[in-house]
């Protein structure tokens, strides 16, 4: 007998859970953590660790507490020696979020508050994923290229350090101001898949590292943290802004699925994709070729005019990194350099009030069949 659930595919608009950390305002467009609206962070020149704190501690720091925090997350940067052992066995060609998740799952053996489930450990097992997150996945990185792994810097802020670690020099100011945004942008999303997982996993009283591992393999998903890879690589097919138009109308009628647009939530404009736009335009012009943000505008009209589907953060958030010279293949990592602040606030939010998550199923299958022994089948 099926269960008297009202189900939802994909639990579409389902309410699972409360919480303070994050409002998705779908129908007016807004983006808020914990009270604060995100143009007003952004447009403010909040820091990124700025919002980590914020979605940590509910509140924003003053400045004592701000550089205590910010000098925590570098001093925590370097990675424990088997961890960066494991990066310079494993396989030159991997996938980065695979590497990516095994070296978080890896963090979890040597991290020295393991088997301390206190609020007060998890904080500081959080503040080493926010710090080495990035660490991972800039030393895979170079040793992949066959160079060497960079130390990091105390002194240089999440934005700066994640450049230095990765080509070896400091980001100009407009490269650093540019990824403190995404970074601040991409920060929490509420309830979305990888957050989901990462809650449903510190609901059974699983450890830190365990919750944002799965949230890590949830990430690696095409559909979730994949996309705006995806479409960087449309735009990179297309090749020139003059057939732009046309090859996103031949894709629309030939049904092809175009990444970058529509959200399950917004109903307007993503409010992250407002600041995205703006940020690949700049990026064009500071590097010298416009074209990937015009073609992306060409493309964007196009599907608003006959689809009526507004772009989301992935959209613009392609042509900005491809601008900056950032490999495609690491557009989900950084996602998850980001992230990782909101998995983390999640995950201790769900420890100072869990309870087990345990949805129900609708039974669609058969009932009453009649068990025939093996000998008469």
């Amino acid at each position: 007998m099926a269960a008297d659930s009202g189900f939802k595919a994909g639990l579409e608009d389902v309410v699972a859970n409360t919480s303070e950390i994050c409002f998705v305002d779908g129908k007016d467009g807004r983006l808020i953590y914990q009270g604060y609206d995100i143009h007003d962070l952004v447009n403010g020149g909040a820091s990124f660790e700025e919002v980590v704190y914020l979605l940590w501690h509910g509140k924003l720091p003053n400045q004592s507490e701000l550089s205590e925090f910010t000098a925590e997350i570098a001093a925590n940067r370097k990675l424990p020696e088997e961890v960066m052992a494991f990066l310079k066995s494993a396989p030159k060609q991997a996938n980065a979020m695979e590497i990516l998740r095994t070296a978080v799952s890896d963090l979890g053996l040597y991290d020295p508050d393991n088997g301390d489930e206190s609020i007060e450990a998890n904080v500081r097992k959080a503040t080493r994923l926010v710090a080495q997150i990035p660490t991972i996945v800039t030393s895979y990185e170079r040793i992949r290229q066959g160079l060497d792994p960079i130390d990091p810097l105390p002194e240089l802020s999440a934005a700066s350090s994640f450049f230095y670690q990765l080509r070896g020099e400091k980001p100009s100011e407009f490269e650093e101001r540019a990824f403190n945004t995404a970074l601040i942008l991409h920060a929490d999303h509420e309830l979305n898949a990888s957050t989901f997982s990462a809650r449903v996993t510190a609901g059974t009283l699983s450890d830190m590292y365990s919750a944002i591992t799965s949230a890590v393999g949830t990430l690696k998903g095409p559909l979730h943290g994949g996309a705006n890879e995806q479409v960087m690589k449309m735009l990179l097919t297309i090749g020139e802004k003059e057939k732009a138009r046309e090859w996103i109308k031949n894709a629309l009628d030939n049904k092809a699925k175009i990444m970058g647009f529509g959200h399950r939530v917004y109903r307007t404009e993503d409010p992250r994709a407002t600041h995205l736009r703006r940020l690949s335009k700049e990026a064009g012009e500071r590097a010298g070729d416009t074209k990937w943000f015009e073609m992306s505008q060409i493309i964007e009209r196009y599907v608003k005019e006959t689809k009526g589907l507004n772009a989301n953060v992935d959209f613009y958030s392609a042509s900005t990194y491809y601008s900056m010279g950032i490999p495609t293949h690491l557009y989900t990592p950084i996602f998850a350099c980001s992230r990782i602040a909101g998995w983390s606030a999640h995950v201790l939010e769900q420890y100072r009030n869990n309870r087990l998550i345990r949805p129900r199923a609708e039974y669609v299958g058969k009932v009453d069949l009649t068990y025939v022994p093996l000998s008469q089948r």
